[in-house]
């Protein structure tokens, strides 16, 4: 040590060794207990010092098995050979990384917003509506590169408000609007204004997208789960919304929101308007906060309830009897979009939108407040929402373009949605709903009892299992049902539809050969 040498350095004949030796054995004891505290006291970030909620919290959908997937296209990459030569991912609503390509209109706009540049030279290589929608865009803001409102683009948000109106057939104000990244960020402010501690639950659906779960853990909330009933096309029962509410207030927590996913994610369902209603005055009755969850509301397929808005029924109570008009003032909702979903799939773009209903004033300033910690949500996801929602009309020059891709991408979906739940339900021991809506199917495995048993020795659940087996020997990546929960001794996976048409047979093949042997094996 310094002192040492400052010792050693200083030291004559006159100093009684007996001390030099004393004073040595002292620095080489706090060198040495200097070195034994460094060596053993772990850093604030080691994985047994950094927060347990992180640690306790799962994501299913981007968990081990998309681990896995990453390990095997990295073998295939550097030329191993596997049973299989592509991985498909069917685990995540990705459109554009299966294929889908992108709208013109959404494109050709953005790309001039990128580049303003551009508007006055690119003549007439883009239609005269887009240049409009530039020019209107660009004098909105200084530049996409610089910070906007930390609410989001005013114009954008009356942008929303006019797309909400006309959805609806009811007013909306720009004011209840609050741009955000994807429909994600707007889920955890929202929670992060709820959620206090472990005496605060959220009632979420089983099976649920893991967002809310994970989001809960987070906070170090309680979530409450009301399960779904898969024999009717994975609907909300009322009975079942009680036993939920019941089940938390007997564990000693308070309620505090009500989370519904329509159409639903991981299951498909749309529900029926008179559904809506009832969960709306279930809400009212119990206090309860309704985040409702439609980032899938374009997609709705064949003859499934249509879409039915938790905004517009809220508006309809308000015009109701007065039972309905006093219920529609204590019911608290807030509503999520996103751009990642419907048939515009830009998931990479992260723009999104809730909109707030029986919110007072000084609870926007937090949750402004909150969105001003990050500055705002990226511009160019902004302006993607209104694209979004404000897109050509009739008589405009890219309105035919747009129609056209719209429906080309709707229709496809719709095509392989039928398709996909046919093959499932085809193979034995799978049972599948149709999808009424969104991107997704979520087959029932009925799994002989020795191949649960056989993951029980591996301790994994049994059908994840049976979901790391599905992508070791055919490349196919989904999602196991204990991701999402579900009824105890059930198994389900999730599947999106995604896959593009020419890929769906190959797809289709591979599942079934590899599903027909695994049953095979493990049947008695």
């Amino acid at each position: 040590s310094r002192l040492s040498i400052l010792l050693i350095s200083g030291f004559d004949s006159t100093m009684r060794t007996d001390v030099v030796l004393l004073l040595l054995s002292i620095t080489a004891g706090y060198a040495t207990n200097e070195s034994c505290i460094a060596s053993t006291t772990p850093l604030p970030l080691s994985i047994a010092e950094i927060n347990p909620l992180v640690m306790k919290t799962q994501y299913a959908v981007r968990g081990r098995l998309l681990d896995k997937s990453e390990e095997l296209a990295a073998a295939l990459a550097a030329g191993e050979s596997l049973p299989f030569t592509q991985i498909v991912h069917c685990n995540i609503g990705n459109p554009q990384a299966l294929g889908q390509k992108p709208l013109s209109f959404v494109r050709q706009t953005l790309s001039l917003l990128m580049n303003p540049d551009l508007i006055s030279t690119v003549g007439d290589l883009y239609p005269p509506d887009v240049l409009d929608r530039a020019r209107l865009y660009t004098s909105a803001v200084p530049s996409v590169g610089a910070y906007s409102s930390s609410q989001g683009v005013p114009l954008v948000r009356e942008h929303v408000a006019e797309f909400i109106t006309a959805r609806d057939g009811f007013p909306a104000s720009k004011d209840d609007i609050f741009l955000t990244e994807g429909a994600s960020a707007g889920v955890k402010a929202v929670m992060q204004l709820l959620v206090r501690g472990p005496h605060d639950a959220v009632l979420a659906p089983v099976p649920q997208y893991p967002l809310y779960s994970a989001v809960s853990q987070l906070l170090n909330g309680t979530l409450a789960p009301y399960y779904l009933n898969e024999a009717s096309s994975w609907g909300v029962v009322s009975a079942e919304l009680e036993r939920a509410l019941d089940r938390a207030t007997a564990a000693g927590a308070t309620a505090r929101a009500l989370v519904v996913i329509n159409p639903g994610n991981p299951t498909g369902q749309s529900l029926p308007k008179d559904i809506v209603h009832m969960i709306l005055r279930f809400a009212a009755i119990n206090d309860l906060v309704l985040m409702a969850d439609e980032v899938y509301q374009e997609n709705v397929y064949g003859d499934a309830p249509s879409f039915h808005s938790f905004k517009r029924a809220l508006s309809e109570m308000r015009t109701g009897d007065d039972e309905s008009v006093q219920l529609s003032r204590r019911v608290q909702l807030v509503s999520f979009h996103s751009t990642s979903k419907g048939f515009i799939g830009e998931c990479g773009l992260r723009g999104g939108y809730f909109e707030l209903q029986n919110v007072p004033s000084d609870v926007k300033a937090q949750l402004l407040k909150l969105a001003s910690i990050s500055l705002c949500s990226n511009v160019v996801g902004q302006f993607a929402t209104g694209l979004m929602v404000k897109p050509p009309t009739v008589g405009e020059p890219s309105y035919v373009t747009y129609a056209a891709e719209r429906s080309a991408i709707l229709s496809s979906l719709a095509s392989r949605a039928e398709r996909v739940a046919a093959s499932l339900n085809a193979l034995p021991g799978i049972t599948c709903n149709a999808a009424e809506g969104a991107m997704y199917l979520f087959p029932q495995l009925h799994l002989p009892t020795r191949a649960v048993l056989a993951a029980e020795e591996a301790g994994v659940a049994a059908d994840e299992w049976y979901c790391l087996a599905l992508l070791e020997a055919t490349g196919l990546v989904v999602v196991p049902g204990s991701g999402f929960g579900q009824v105890d001794g059930t198994w389900h996976f999730r599947t999106t539809f995604l896959p593009p048409e020419h890929m769906l047979e190959d797809v289709l093949e591979r599942l079934k050969v590899f599903h027909t042997g695994f049953m095979n094996k493990y049947t008695d």
